[in-house]
């Protein structure tokens, strides 16, 4: 009877056997998507994180984004330049040209032309900041001033005749320096810049003359 006992226990082994060995297996190929994790995003987990790009960046310290220009820098004050400030120059650049100019006058309601205030190029890229008042107590070694709307080779302030106007500094970074240029207006700028312009920032504030 131990025998055959035996015999018969060992007969019904493999049975035994075969579900748990179904098992195993189904849950060996179940594993990535149990874990909600796909076989190379688990390759991928120890990669490092690549550097977010650098954001070409101009900011003033007199005003916000989309804020108001203080008087001083404007016709009711002293029409002093403002401070200016920019970061991560693309690399390659060779040279900043610096347009701000009004796309709202002389009315925001019914805009007939861009009014330019100030054309400035040939700034060095290294250059970080034109500092307040810049346009009348000199720009950094070797950048020079076009022409503004007033036919005059400096900063002209916001002198709205009607309304808040929007006023755009916009700085642009070249791979070459701009030469044979003499007093060049925003047209002539741009024209010269054609081509050769490898980034741009923007800084916009705001102006509207006191009530009387």
């Amino acid at each position: 009877m131990h025998r055959a006992a035996s015999a018969g226990t060992m007969r019904s082994l493999p049975i035994a056997f075969i579900p748990l060995v179904f098992l195993a297996c189904s849950r060996s190929e179940q594993q990535p998507s149990d874990t909600g994790t796909a076989p190379q995003a688990q390759a991928n987990a120890g990669a490092p994180t690549p550097p977010s790009p650098m954001t070409f960046k101009l900011t003033s310290p007199a005003f916000q984004p989309n804020g108001s220009i203080p008087s001083k820098y404007t016709c009711e004050g002293s029409d002093t330049s403002p401070p200016l400030e920019w970061a991560d120059v693309p690399a390659g650049a060779k040279s900043l040209a610096l347009i701000v100019d009004d796309p709202d006058a002389p009315d925001p309601a019914k805009p007939q032309r861009t009014y330019v205030h100030w054309v400035v190029y040939n700034i060095q890229p290294g250059t970080t900041q034109l500092a307040e008042n810049a346009a009348k107590s000199g720009l950094p070694t070797g950048a020079q001033n076009g022409s503004n709307d007033w036919k005059k080779q400096t900063y002209g302030g916001p002198c709205p005749p009607i309304g808040r106007h929007r006023y755009f500094f916009k700085l642009s970074a070249l791979d070459t320096q701009l030469t044979d240029l003499n007093n060049p207006t925003k047209a002539d700028l741009e024209k010269a810049m054609q081509g050769h312009i490898v980034g741009h920032t923007e800084l916009v504030g705001t102006y509207e003359k006191a009530k009387k």
